[in-house]
């Protein structure tokens, strides 16, 4: 595109934002489905630890423990000893730190020589639950232990209270504690192991919906690139149309300035076109046209860039490297054709010749309204020297009057009037405004110039944007409104060759910045925007309220200058909203939508002013 890489735009949004929301599902999924399965997995494992511990106090309990022990005073100091004796054993043999017999209402009965039997313990609700028939487990810090002997020596404990019971009376308590760190480690790796597998999983899910999405994004934007070239495609020929080249060609004198190289063109024009449809009918114009443009696609390098300029006109650009082969290889195409021959009903084989004029930046034309110019008289001199001819300009540019490089420019916006015929109109009414409110502001008649001529063509740049977004009956999508906001940097290179071209190119240019900021292409704001451009927003504005789109009716006068002032310090320059508002409602001689004002200033002509200056 204009000014702006036109693929860098097309960032595929949507695409980005479903990748991204199904990685962020697959990621919680993964996260989740680690959670769970560490979860139950920490479960299952204390659950059999306990199970084990529990099996462990069931044989002390029925392997050495009496009835009679577990009775108030029924637990001599020799049976004590001996019972405790056992239960060290038992925790030597393990990662078991100690074991404690309580009677139910909390008076130890056996432990460690660290806690004297008798002493008694507040009834935690673990304890409480284990004297009342349930065990209950869970892993602690040390704080949290509820052993009464000596510190326990781990930073974590596995603590389990085990009822002991006779004939359905629960007669003691058995507490049992563990060292957590082996268990804990265990879980740890554990988790480490189901979420390596997890995100390892995860991640080979991410990668297949990138190949997919990677996949479904270049077809759609191979598909979006065939739908614009598409627009820009002639449909008889195939090749690019009037406003594609016109683009093209802009942009290549633009890129041979810059890098101080040349650039040829060649105009075509097919002999006795018009004898040929008005004998034969537009379908032997139509066989004649394809017939040239498959010779040019076989004869011209894969570097040309070339297409369909006029009704049997056929524009050729080539880069600076191929200029000096230009013309030999137009005087193919001619020779070629000798051989061509076409036959209509009842026709005799009729031939086929064309007339052509080839020119060269800058040799002939420093701007693309010149080179073309020089290029059509050029090839006016072939065709009056009989056809079938070539010519090439001699050096140095026909100097051109400032209106005929106005009346060529006008062609152009005649031309982007055959693509959306609101464009003309349009420009029109804001070339009328834009004088109005000069006038308003009491500007000069050197500036009311500048503006009038800004406001003309301040549009000029929508020859290159394709047909279907200029004509759609609704709202654009972003990758069409990027499309769109080129034109402003198309219109600048095509206009640089106009008398006051920097004041004009600036009105082109900068004419949809906004006061605060939020325009484009560059996003000036304020004051750096410059007046002329400032001058064609409010018209542009003005005009495109109250003039009926293809997707809206248009609004009254009254409300689109409402509107203008709501959008005072925002989008617009307060001052000049002011004088234009004034100057509509006050002025019997403001020009309405709809007018077809005569008096209006034209090249050659003087400036009638009009209404009152406003400070």
């Amino acid at each position: 595109m204009f000014g702006t890489p036109f693929r860098s735009l097309r960032r595929p949004v949507l695409l980005i934002v479903v990748f991204g929301f199904l990685l962020m599902v697959v990621g919680l999924t993964a996260l989740s489905q680690a959670i769970v399965v560490s979860t139950q997995s920490s479960q299952t494992l204390l659950t059999a630890i306990v199970g084990s511990d529990a099996a462990t106090v069931r044989g002390f309990v029925n392997g050495y423990l009496q009835p009679a022990d577990l009775v108030p005073g029924g637990l001599s100091a020799t049976r004590a000893a001996t019972l405790q004796t056992q239960l060290t054993t038992i925790e030597s043999a393990g990662e078991i730190l100690r074991i404690e017999v309580w009677s139910p209402d909390g008076t130890l009965l056996l432990s460690d020589p660290g806690a004297p039997r008798g002493t008694r313990r507040e009834g935690t609700p673990d304890f409480t639950a284990a004297a009342g028939g349930t065990v209950t487990a869970g892993l602690h810090p040390i704080a949290d232990a509820e052993s009464v002997g000596a510190p326990l020596p781990a930073s974590d404990v596995l603590r389990a209270y085990f009822p002991v019971k006779f004939d359905g009376q629960v007669v003691a308590v058995v507490g049992l504690w563990r060292d957590a760190a082996p268990i804990l480690g265990d879980l740890d790796q554990l988790r480490r192991q189901v979420m390596i597998v997890t995100l390892f999983a995860g991640a080979l899910a991410a990668v297949a919906l990138y190949l997919v999405f990677r996949a479904a994004q270049k077809r759609i934007l191979r598909q979006t690139d065939e739908l614009l070239e598409a627009t820009r495609l002639d449909q008889l020929t195939g090749t690019l149309n009037h406003g594609a080249l016109v683009g093209v060609l802009a942009v290549a004198i633009e890129a041979a300035r810059n890098g101080n190289e040349t650039l040829g063109i060649a105009l075509l024009d097919i002999d006795n076109f018009r004898n040929l449809n008005l004998t034969y009918g537009h379908s032997a114009g139509d066989e004649a046209l394809i017939a040239v443009a498959d010779l040019l696609r076989d004869v011209l390098p894969v570097e040309t860039r070339w297409g369909r300029y006029g009704p049997d006109e056929f524009l050729v650009i080539v880069p600076s490297d191929a200029t000096a082969t230009l013309e030999p290889t137009i005087e193919l195409v001619r020779t070629r054709l000798v051989d061509l021959s076409l036959q209509f009903e009842t026709s005799e084989r009729l031939p086929i010749t064309v007339s052509a004029g080839i020119c060269a930046f800058p040799i002939n034309g420093e701007s693309m309204t010149t080179l073309l110019s020089n290029a059509s008289r050029t090839l006016d001199e072939a065709k009056a020297s009989g056809g079938d001819n070539i010519r090439v300009a001699e050096a140095g540019a026909v100097p051109l009057e400032e209106a005929v490089r106005f009346d060529i420019l006008e062609e152009l916006v005649i031309a982007v009037d055959t693509k959306d015929h609101y464009t003309r109109r349009h420009s029109e009414d804001v070339a009328r405004y834009a004088d109005f409110l000069a006038a308003q502001l009491g500007l000069d008649e050197q500036v009311r110039s500048v503006v009038y001529r800004a406001g003309r063509l301040h549009d000029i740049g929508k020859i290159g944007i394709p047909d279907h977004i200029l004509r759609k009956p609704g709202a654009l999508t972003e990758t069409e409104y990027e499309s769109v906001k080129q034109h402003v940097a198309l219109g600048d290179l095509i206009v640089r060759d106009l008398p006051d071209l920097s004041d004009i190119r600036a009105g082109i240019r900068h004419h949809h910045e906004r006061w605060d900021g939020k325009g484009y292409l560059h996003g000036l704001a304020g004051e750096a925007i410059p007046e002329v451009a400032r001058i064609l927003a409010v018209c542009d504005a003005f005009s495109a309220m109250t003039t009926t789109r293809p997707y809206r009716k248009a609004l009254s006068v009254d409300e689109a200058l409402i509107r203008l002032e709501d959008a005072c310090g925002t989008q617009l320059d307060e001052r000049l909203v002011i004088a234009f508002v004034h100057g509509i409602r006050t002025v019997a001689t403001a020009p309405m939508p709809g007018d077809d004002r005569t008096d209006l200033w034209t090249p050659g002509h003087p400036i009638v002013t009009t209404g009152v200056a406003v400070a």
